[in-house]
């Protein structure tokens, strides 16, 4: 007789390799191990109590391994398991809105998050031929930057200067413009302090903007570990967006503190110091993040990532080392200046030393047309007002010049936390090189003034006109009519409530 054998019972199953090692010794975030003779650099182990490490180094007797998690869970002769395979992290929808450690594990207090996929921590980064060219604006909210350091979707634009000078405030701004964009926002919070994380996260949902950004932090309370491996994280998640045509806005704050851990973690494992005592690598580590960002082609996703990194000056210098690394890597810098903060203009960016390389290309019609002068005649009105201090009389066309630099001073000047729409700026530029305006008002306190009301005048009165200006993004001759008159209106307005007063 024949028995009838069940086909699955031969079927293969699934298996996989693991190393054994143990650990010999863990202190100051690094656990040293012997064994694991076929492990990777980068790749994660496994420690006892759920603690995870990375590998970053070996030699013939031991294997160094980063600690990510309670170092003192872990004592010498734990068993530490090893898998040959990359660094992955879980990615996916589900982490929009939510706050995630260094290995995309929710520390908010939510609940677990499923996971879509999971993407390699250190990917290497999209090569020439699966970019394209960046083809439209990143708009931050900001006027000085949408208007004269213009940024692109897939492009990398520094944030650099001194402590307190407002750089973090102009990231933040960029992550609250974004709101009903389809942008994904990312905020990577390395090194920071617990309490400054908080203030971010309440603010952050105080606007509305966690609905669609994702904070990933490793503050200064982490081991050294995390905090080297989160801006690392932050870049994977933003990547499963871009791989599926997304675009995705990464906010670095900041790199020092990276680069800071990255000279600990390097002087722990022995490792010779070079230029101002940093590793040698640290170009590196910098750079391969950095490469990350771009545009990709349709036929692999066609989303884009835009990284705003964030690095600290000491009293002004920015031929230190990390500084002059990120400048060479990235593709503009915005500079935030201690002097013009202490003055009392705010964002205090220095229109000389910032600069954005490919952002100016997809600015709009109607933002080239008005933001073309605006450098070349703020820089102007400034070298002009430090000659009014030596020289007692000036020629009327000097005047006119330093009337038209107090109404830009007023005009740019903005408060933290407000972004302006795109529709304002033009509007409020334009009036900057209106004639009407130009003549009528010439003290600051009227440019301060017309800059609150302006806009909200045209919003009650013309309000076609200004989605008009949104959605033709140019200026032509009508528009430029239509605009003049509701100037004129606006100035009777302010006459008769003058009157009226």
């Amino acid at each position: 007789m024949f028995e009838t054998v069940c086909l699955d019972k031969f079927k293969p199953r699934a298996f996989e390799i693991k190393e054994i090692g143990t650990v010999a010794e863990a202190k100051k975030g690094v656990a040293s191990i012997v064994g694991l003779p076929f492990c990777l650099y980068g790749q994660m182990v496994h420690f006892p109590n759920d603690v995870k490490g990375m590998v970053v180094g070996f030699n013939e007797e031991k294997v160094m391994a980063l600690v990510l998690g309670d170092e003192t869970q872990i004592k010498s002769g734990d068993e530490v398991i090893g898998k040959a395979e990359p660094f992955k992290v879980p990615v996916g929808e589900g982490f929009v809105g939510r706050v995630v450690d260094s290995l995309s594990t929710p520390s908010d207090g939510h609940g677990r998050v499923e996971p879509d996929d999971f993407y390699p921590v250190f990917r290497v980064a999209p090569g020439v031929m699966e970019r394209i060219p960046v083809s439209e604006p990143l708009y931050t909210g900001t006027k000085i930057i949408d208007a004269i350091t213009p940024l692109a979707k897939g492009q990398r634009e520094l944030i650099i200067g001194d402590r307190m000078t407002g750089k973090t405030v102009l990231a933040i701004d960029a992550i609250l413009n974004q709101q009903g964009k389809d942008v994904i926002c990312i905020y990577c919070c390395v090194g920071r302090s617990d309490a400054f994380l908080s203030k971010i996260i309440r603010l952050l949902r105080e606007k509305g903007a966690m609905e669609y950004t994702v904070v990933a932090a490793a503050t200064a309370a982490r081991s050294p570990g995390e905090q080297f491996l989160i801006p690392y994280t932050a870049c994977a998640l933003g990547e499963y967006f871009m791989y599926h045509g997304r675009d995705v806005l990464v906010v670095f704050d900041d790199l020092t503190k990276h680069a800071w851990v990255h000279r600990q973690i390097s002087l722990l494992l022995e490792r010779s110091p070079g230029r101002e005592a940093y590793p040698g690598d640290v170009f590196y580590i910098h750079s391969q993040l950095m490469e990350r960002a771009g545009r990709l082609r349709p036929e692999i996703g066609g989303g884009s990532m835009t990284f705003l990194p964030i690095v600290e000056t000491q009293q002004g210098d920015v031929t230190g080392h990390i500084p002059s690394n990120l400048i060479s890597i990235t593709d503009g810098q915005l500079y935030t200046s201690a002097s013009i903060f202490n003055e009392g203009f705010k964002p205090a960016i220095d229109f000389g030393l910032s600069v954005s390389r490919i952002g100016s290309r997809v600015q709009c019609e109607a933002m080239k047309e008005l933001s073309q002068k605006l450098r070349l005649d703020y820089v102007q009105y400034k070298a002009l007002l430090r000659l009014t201090n030596v020289k007692a009389t000036l020629s009327a066309e000097a005047e006119a010049r330093l009337r038209k630099g107090e109404a830009m001073t007023q005009i740019f000047m903005q408060e933290k936390n407000r972004p302006v729409s795109l529709e304002e700026q033009i509007v409020l530029l334009y009036a900057l090189e209106s004639p009407l305006l130009g003549t009528l008002m010439t003290t600051q306190a009227e440019w301060k003034r017309s800059k609150a009301e302006l806009f909200p005048f045209f919003l009650k009165t013309r309000s076609a006109l200004i989605k008009e200006i949104g959605t033709e993004q140019r200026l032509t001759q009508q528009l430029k009519e239509r605009l003049e008159d509701g100037f004129r209106d606006f100035l009777r307005s302010q006459a008769w409530e003058e009157e009226e007063s």
